[in-house]
């Protein structure tokens, strides 16, 4: 017998399986050990129907692990018997190709049982500041980046096996921090799997498959007729982003093909797999593609296996944008990232009012820091810093956003409480912007030093950086101009990006995160908000006049 769900019963059920999920997200918050999912959100909690699709997924959610867990979840389930899950069985991976691209993004699932029967599977995935390996971008392989955790139980029908957590423990450098965030994924999970077998017999609900198919059908349907909308065609744009020193830049070539309500969007001629971390899994090409396709098209409808039908992706095996094993990961985001902005760029001219220009948070910044206290205890801390974003047709950039990310800048006072590291500095840079019709939003500068007193750590300090932007700038679109270059010194000295850095107490390091681009000719810059940018101290009297070519009478 099918259920089928007026208008208003389906909107509050809709309304109260988001609250499910969102309450998994706020228990992480509460009861995580680490900053990066504390404070800078870095997390994604969803469940799906008993066949592995995406029904929900956390409103905070960022769009990389929610996007690669929702193929990941599904392909991950359906190769499992569902006549062995079990009530209790709890399952963790953090294989890069599975699901969310690198070793730091464990995920931990498990399946619903309603009424003794298969009902759904709850999931969570968590950035973990430690997975062991060689924290930098100049790894060669995923080998260098830490333990590799295959698809394994590690709840049996809700008895612990204790050698996979013990195996977890001995090879990650905070075991504590590590193994308590691994808890925190397991809570979520049950919070979740509580609240959906409420939610059932509240409603009177055997199954969740007829509402699943209700909801999935709905979302397929709005943004197929929002892509509709857009004349058939081929719109292509290509983007260049660094490499390391010394060696040629990555291509990306994308060419989005729509035909009626379908959208392909191919990334053939992109540069093959390379020497390090930053190449990129298709789950997670995948990901930052159905963000920018969703967010342009329509960015209101639900995030669900729906919303994800009508797009196809071609990224050839052994490209950077869908690499082979054993390619290093784990910087995956420094390119990864981009695939919405060229995405952008190539849907410009057709729908010019719905994209923004390079964002100077793509990719998001991530320092990982890691090293030893005065008293021999080790430490690891991740900070996440975002820069300016692009402008839009109408709106100037934000500050200090992580876009496409959708993390969060970790506070100075929790860095300072979790790490030795003191923050002498942290302000928006001026003139960091690009100039046009409408302005990119600043970047932005922290500084930090080693003490060098009675608290000084245990040299060294050892600092692994993923980040981008430090030669080619956010690009700007219609006329804008690009935004300000990121900018990493070791006192006062350019130092390296890209490989492991090790500091020494007194040493003071400069991160200068990358402006965003503007949008349209600087020439048409409303007079009045350019003079409102000068009194804020965001454009400087100089760049007005050579900018935008004003003379400003303050």
């Amino acid at each position: 017998m099918i259920t089928k769900f007026d208008p208003i019963t389906l909107e509050i059920l809709w309304r109260r399986l988001l609250s499910i999920v969102d309450e998994a997200d706020a228990t992480v918050a509460r009861t995580a050990f680490s900053s990066l999912l504390r404070d800078a959100h870095d997390y994604t909690c969803m469940f799906t129907d008993r066949q592995g699709r995406e029904l929900a997924q956390g409103t905070l959610a960022t769009p990389g692990q929610s996007g690669a867990m929702a193929l990941g979840i599904k392909r991950l389930v359906q190769s499992i018997p569902a006549e062995t899950f079990r009530p209790g069985d709890v399952y963790i991976t953090n294989d890069p190709w599975a699901l969310a691209g690198h070793l730091n993004d464990i995920c931990v699932f498990s399946p619903i049982f309603h009424k003794d029967r298969l009902a759904a599977f709850t999931a969570c995935v968590l950035h973990h500041s430690d997975i062991g390996g060689r924290v930098a971008s100049d790894n060669h392989d995923v080998f260098e980046e830490g333990l590799f955790i295959p698809l394994v139980k590690l709840y049996d029908a809700g008895v612990e096996n204790q050698a996979v957590m013990d195996l977890i423990r001995w090879n990650v450098r905070t075991p504590d921090e590590v193994i308590g965030d691994i808890r925190s994924q397991i809570a979520a999970n049950h919070v979740c799997a509580e609240q959906v077998c409420q939610m059932m017999a509240a409603e009177n609900l055997d199954s969740l498959d007829d509402l699943a198919d209700e909801i999935i059908q709905r979302s397929e349907k709005s943004i197929r007729a929002a892509i509709a909308k857009v004349p058939d065609g081929i719109y292509r744009a290509e983007g260049v982003i660094e490499q390391m020193a010394d060696r040629a830049d990555i291509v990306i070539k994308a060419a989005v093909e729509i035909s009626g309500s379908d959208i392909m969007v191919n990334l053939e001629g992109s540069s093959p797999q390379v020497d390090w971390g930053g190449n990129v899994v298709y789950n997670f090409t995948y990901a930052y593609v159905h963000m920018a396709v969703k967010s342009i098209f329509d960015p209101d409808i639900p995030n669900n296996d729906g919303s994800v039908a009508p797009i196809c992706l071609k990224a050839p095996e052994g490209s950077v944008v869908n690499c082979r094993f054993p390619a290093a990961v784990a910087a995956r985001m420094q390119i990864g990232h981009f695939m919405t902005e060229i995405l952008y760029r190539a849907l410009a001219p057709a729908l010019p009012q719905r994209v923004i220009a390079g964002s100077g948070g793509t990719p998001a910044t991530m320092n990982v820091f890691y090293g030893k206290q005065s008293n021999g205890r080790p430490w690891h801390s991740v900070l996440i810093r975002g820069g300016g974003t692009g402008a839009g047709c109408r709106q100037d950039g934000e500050q200090c956003y992580i876009f496409p990310a959708n993390g969060a800048n970790t506070p100075v006072e929790i860095l300072e409480s979790d790490t030795p590291l003191i923050v002498e500095r942290r302000e928006l840079l001026p003139d960091s912007g690009g100039a046009g019709k409408q302005r990119g939003g600043l970047g932005r500068r922290v500084v930090f030093r080693i003490p060098d007193d009675e608290y000084a750590p245990e040299p060294p300090v050892n600092l692994g950086i993923q980040s981008g932007r430090f030669r080619l700038p956010p690009a700007g679109l219609s006329g804008g101009r690009p935004g300000a270059r990121a900018q990493f010194l070791v006192n006062g000295e350019p130092g390296n990006p890209y490989g492991l850095t090790r500091l020494q107490p007194g040493d003071r390091v400069t991160m200068d995160a990358a402006g965003g681009g503007g949008y349209g000719a600087p020439k048409e810059r409303d007079r009045q908000a350019l003079l409102v940018d000068v009194q804020d101290g965001k454009v400087s009297m100089e760049a007005a006049k050579k900018d935008y070519g004003i003379e400003m009478d303050l």
